[in-house]
């Protein structure tokens, strides 16, 4: 009993550790755009995002219940199986925030958990219309969904403000940014947060402190929300800038259409019980609006890296834990191997980011850490999107006044990355 006591500890301590790591993964998709047009200071914007992040974990559980009651079969999954799908999904998440790219935590999660799964009791575990349903497809609908709307909301929002004053036009689109962009904290933690809560409640099932079906805790779901609102203040700097920076330069105008819509497609999901992938939704959100603007420059090869990571997250994070659930099996010490791994791991990963420090004082800088091309003309698919949009809001003056001017350079022929079409 001792034993399993400490193991049912280890995971509920390594539950809030992914939950932590998905905090500050992820606050990238509500404040990128708003820190990167401006609206919001970097530190305020985090701040913002942690506390609306905790509030949105006691919204709802229907996503929570999907993890615990429906992706895998938990008759039979012991808490080691689930602490080495959590190994999977934290390495995987730091991995990738080093690199900068915004993968999602949520497929990192389900992929660790499956992997760990078919590992301990057979490919039978897995509920394969639950994945499909409420994982596979929505991780392919919601980028699109989020990015049509986000560019129609984007041509709307550019032709009904033709006639407005520039400068008035873009504060008002800083406030609305403003409040999206809580919108979007809102939402992620009404579907991220409660993740980890599936998890840990999963785990107590595992382990016998719960009965079946059972919905989380209050402890959990508080534990849960300050884990995830934690994260978020400390800021993932490094995806943010990727996001804000890194796949297009957006106005006011464009990070409101984005976020909104991406918000609208969170919360339905959220209210559905669909374990949907926040990163997705923002990142299909933010291109989205980047195309809507004509002049609108979208950065394919940092996209196309970005789509690469999420084709990568399920399987990668699956292997890890179908590895470390192998290691479990030898007892006590297996599992104490996997953890100071996961540990030494980590640890690894930190010293390594230290070499080029991205934090609140240069993450709106233009270039991403460690790149020192600039940032790429408009492609083909960009050209053609930048044909048939409508002009931007405003006379030239106008546009002056809330287009950043390109960056000096010493060659005078060099293009503008702002203004490439």
């Amino acid at each position: 009993m001792e034993s399993f006591s400490l193991i049912l500890a280890i995971v509920v301590v390594t539950a809030l550790a992914f939950d932590f790591t998905n905090g500050f993964h992820d606050t990238a998709n509500a404040m990128a755009t708003t820190i990167s047009t401006g609206a919001l200071k970097p530190k305020v914007a985090v701040a913002m995002s942690a506390v609306l992040n905790l509030v949105g974990a006691f919204l709802s559980v229907e996503v929570a219940n999907t993890i615990s009651k429906g992706l895998v079969d938990e008759t039979g999954i012991r808490p080691e199986v689930i602490f080495a799908a959590l190994v999977g999904a934290i390495l995987w998440n730091l991995l990738t925030w080093l690199v900068g790219l915004p993968s999602s935590s949520s497929h990192a999660l389900m992929g660790g958990l499956i992997g760990a799964a078919v590992a301990s009791a057979g490919i039978g575990a897995v509920n394969g219309d639950v994945l499909v349903t409420k994982v596979l497809l929505p991780a392919i609908a919601a980028p699109i969904v989020a990015g049509l709307a986000a560019l129609l909301a984007t041509r709307m929002t550019y032709s009904l403000g033709r006639k407005a004053d520039g400068k008035a036009s873009a504060k008002g689109y800083r406030a609305g940014q403003i409040a999206s962009a809580g919108l979007v904290s809102l939402a992620h933690g009404t579907n991220d947060a409660q993740k980890t809560m599936g998890i840990i409640t999963l785990a107590l099932i595992a382990g016998g402190s719960l009965a079946p079906d059972s919905d989380p805790p209050v402890w959990v779901i508080l534990s849960a929300g300050l884990a995830i609102a934690l994260g978020t203040y400390l800021g993932g700097w490094r995806i943010i800038r990727t996001m804000g920076k890194g796949l297009t330069d957006l106005q006011p105008q464009q990070g409101f259409a984005a976020q909104t819509s991406a918000a609208t497609v969170i919360l339905a999901s959220s209210h559905l019980g669909f374990s949907l992938s926040t990163t997705h939704s923002v990142s299909g959100a933010v291109m989205g609006a980047g195309l809507g603007r004509k002049g609108g420059v979208v950065r394919w090869s940092t996209a196309t890296r970005m789509f690469v990571a999420w084709g990568l997250t399920l399987p990668a994070a699956a292997l890890v834990a179908a590895l470390a659930e192998w290691v479990c099996r030898a007892g006590d010490w297996g599992t104490a191997l996997v953890a100071v791994f996961l540990v030494a791991s980590s640890f690894a990963i930190w010293r390594i980011s230290r070499r080029e420090v991205v934090d609140h004082t240069n993450v709106v800088d233009a270039e991403e850490p460690g790149s020192a091309e600039p940032a790429e003309p408009a492609g083909v698919v960009t050209t053609a999107m930048a044909a048939v949009s409508p002009p931007p809001a405003g006379t030239t003056e106008d546009l002056a006044a809330t287009v950043p001017a390109p960056a000096a350079t010493s060659d005078p022929k060099a293009p503008s990355a702002t203004t490439t079409v």
